[in-house]
């Protein structure tokens, strides 16, 4: 397949895919009309929708016109994705904690308890997390699946890897408070979780590490690329300056987290596999 077949199918997945994304919501908001009403349930409803729409565009265009297997989808065994997923959750949420626990050590940055109590916080915590995991696995779907594996295949893994991570730093253009640091951080971050990719695990390994970061941060009461998410016992005072811990960005928007993830990256590039590294 040429280059330009290869964008051009690629941006037909991105397409079809918004496009479904879109009448289901639109759909759900029928059928579901309270479930838009509450924030959580907003959420879970937005994320079950692109993971559907995404989905069935990778079954359509990915599997059914360009015939790709799911070898080169790179969706693993049930066994394998599952140890990928515990082990992705594992390489997302260190990286995370660090990047909160160096901010809070050399800034104001830190953390309070509230009313709640831990109970609360863990029914919170594992709720966060429920909505949070259809969320992280339709965007790895969107940023590692087709499209990565297509034009992988014509430039190379570490030429289309950073591009769809660049495209989904873009998708973060709209989140609260983003800064030209949080983007080039949330680029870093897709970079890391290509890395992940190629793990034994595949898609699996960086849905598990998406997640894994996501829900430290969001367990830790840190705001998640800008967007705060409301939790019992915890609450985190973010410390300045900004460009250095993130602010009321959270980490992502500060250089402790870019120094954290490439850090992050280079250790997970050291263990993939040698035939997957170029």
């Amino acid at each position: 397949m040429s280059p330009g077949k290869a964008a051009g199918w690629s941006l037909a997945f991105l397409v079809l895919g918004t496009a479904l994304t879109v009448v289901l919501l639109i759909s759900a908001a029928a059928v579901f009309p309270l479930g838009f009403e509450a924030p959580l349930q907003a959420a879970l409803v937005q994320a079950a929708c692109m993971l559907l729409a995404f989905g069935a565009a990778t079954w359509f265009i990915g599997v059914g016109v360009l015939r790709l297997t799911p070898a080169d989808l790179r969706w693993s065994t049930a066994r394998e994705g599952s140890r990928g997923f515990g082990a992705g959750l594992l390489l997302g949420a260190v990286p995370a904690v660090v990047a909160l626990g160096v901010g809070a050590a050399i800034s104001p940055a830190g953390w309070r308890l509230d009313g709640g109590g831990f109970a609360e916080w863990l029914g919170v915590a594992a709720l966060t997390g429920s909505i949070l995991l259809p969320a992280a696995v339709a965007e790895e779907i969107i940023f590692r699946g087709v499209p990565l594996v297509l034009l992988a295949a014509v430039i190379g893994r570490w030429v289309a890897g950073p591009l769809l991570a660049a495209l989904f730093a873009l998708a973060h253009l709209a989140n609260p408070g983003v800064t030209l640091l949080a983007l080039g951080n949330i680029a870093l971050a897709g970079v890391f979780l290509t890395a992940c990719f190629y793990l034994p695990g595949g898609l699996w390994t960086a849905s598990g590490a998406h997640l894994g970061w996501n829900l430290s941060l969001a367990a830790l009461a840190a705001p998640v690329s800008g967007l705060p998410l409301a939790m019992p016992m915890l609450d985190y005072i973010p410390g300045g300056p900004a460009w250095l811990t993130g602010g009321s960005f959270g980490p992502e928007g500060g250089l402790v987290a870019t120094i954290v993830l490439l850090t992050a990256t280079v250790v997970v590039v050291r263990r993939i596999p040698r035939e997957l590294r170029s």
